[in-house]
């Protein structure tokens, strides 16, 4: 399984973007999904994740301001960010699971998108 995430960029402070990561394979439906991030400095941390059924989690730190969801048919998973803050900005990661289970993240890492937002 490969994964590549894209749709990061310059946001300002406010603003929205949605993250996008497409996986190969023909096995993506069966597995859970998660998206992390890493500021300068910092560990990676999990922002959301969504089990093989659809159920997911998403972190404290976001308040409610991000959504996860996925389209199996195209074998992509999304992040959408709302009033995106300075303290969001941070490379984002896309995982799939071993499985559907979310305990099973992270399992394959696809490359960064990075978030910059800044005025």
């Amino acid at each position: 399984v490969q994964l590549q995430a894209s749709g990061g960029g310059l946001v300002q402070p406010g603003g929205s973007l949605r993250l996008s990561c497409v996986a190969s394979g023909n096995s993506f439906s069966t597995k859970a999904v998660g998206w992390y991030r890493q500021a300068p400095g910092k560990q990676r941390e999990l922002v959301a994740s969504m089990t093989s059924a659809g159920l997911w989690k998403h972190s404290d730190f976001e308040k409610g301001r991000f959504s996860i969801s996925r389209d199996n048919a195209k074998n992509t998973v999304y992040l959408q960010m709302r009033r995106l803050k300075p303290e969001d900005t941070a490379a984002y990661y896309c995982s799939t699971g071993l499985n559907g289970s979310a305990s099973s993240l992270p399992g394959v890492w696809g490359k960064g998108t990075l978030v910059t937002v800044s005025s």
